[in-house]
């Protein structure tokens, strides 16, 4: 893993000129927001990026319900905006556009948007993950007619309706959760033979008498006109297909970190930036947070911690930069 590489003699005055604000972040789910709040309190110039404003993958959640401190569960959307307000009171910039690139010269950052160019000593990328697809016929065809990756954003449309939900990891699981409370027929298809899912979680999902459960399973096809009307489902162990009626398919295949701002950055074998527990990336000055990080394990909590940390690790590097480490 990299740990902070630190500038060899003090250079920010020499680029006070060309810096618009201490810190960016791009990335405004959990990870950036708490970066911004930190990187704020900290007396950092601080200003965060995102094309979609804020939440990030916490707009997917119905109910957020192991977050410590908070309970009875809240929905990730109020939980966002309570964590984009609390970075604001301290003083974080937070602008809705699109970052379009990210290029470093000398000490120098400098994120080109569609609202402008801004530049920076430190920048933590804090861009998550997105979904990943199925790659079947019929997918890309009926994205937005049936075929859907939020179930919190897409469910209601569906209820009383036959739906798929196809995976086998926590956010499969709990979103078929949610489903089964507004239709009594869904089906998970996964892949293998039990789910990847935390224990509880994977649970909820078998003891559903709304839920029908199809292990060693995947989709073929996903068939329809003008909407979703059946899936082809084949069964990895013996070859066999079936057509199934449905209205609806929810797709929880995975994720693919979000990167490509700063492809050059070192990353690890499925693609996630490497980083240590300071989240320092192998580029000086280049922090990394959340879902796009390498680490075994990502909820909400810990991209929170990653934020914290980024911030932190930032804040020591730019102190340096500015010859104000003390002894």
């Amino acid at each position: 893993m990299c740990g902070i590489v630190y500038p060899e003699e003090n250079l920010y005055n020499a680029i006070m000129s060309e810096i618009t604000h201490d810190l960016i972040i791009i990335g405004a789910g959990a990870a950036g927001l708490t970066a911004a709040q930190y990187g704020a309190r900290s007396n950092l110039n601080t200003l965060v990026l995102d094309a979609a404003g804020n939440g990030g993958q916490m707009l997917n959640i119905m109910h957020l319900e192991n977050y410590p401190g908070v309970f009875p569960a809240v929905n990730g959307y109020d939980f966002s905006e309570i964590m984009a307000k609390q970075a604001a009171a301290f003083g974080a910039q937070i602008i809705q556009t699109s970052v379009q690139s990210l290029l470093k010269e000398g000490n120098v950052f400098t994120v080109t948007t569609a609202a402008g160019v801004y530049a920076a000593p430190a920048v933590i990328l804090a861009t998550g993950a997105e979904h990943r697809k199925l790659g079947v016929p019929g997918e890309s065809e009926l994205s937005g007619r049936g075929v859907s990756y939020c179930a919190t954003c897409d469910g209601p449309f569906f209820r009383k309706k036959r739906i798929i939900v196809v995976g086998g990891g926590d956010a499969a699981c709990d979103e078929a959760v949610y489903l089964a409370t507004l239709s009594d027929t869904v089906t998970v298809v996964h892949r293998r033979g039990q789910f990847r899912a935390q224990k509880a979680v994977g649970e909820r999902v078998l003891n559903n008498k709304n839920i029908t459960v199809r292990f060693f399973s995947i989709i073929k096809e996903i068939r329809g006109t003008d909407r979703v009307e059946s899936v082809l489902l084949e069964n990895t162990e013996t070859g066999a297909q079936e057509l199934i009626e449905a209205d609806a398919v929810f797709i929880y295949a995975g994720m693919n970190p979000r990167t490509e701002l700063f492809p050059d950055v070192r990353r690890d074998d499925a693609g996630y930036i490497a980083a240590g527990e300071d989240c320092a990336t192998s580029v000086p000055g280049l922090f990394c947070a959340g879902d796009v990080r390498s680490k075994p394990f990502r909820q909400v909590v810990t991209a929170a911690a990653d934020g914290a940390s980024a911030a932190h690790s930032a804040e020591q590097y730019i102190r340096v930069l500015r010859n104000e480490v003390y002894a």
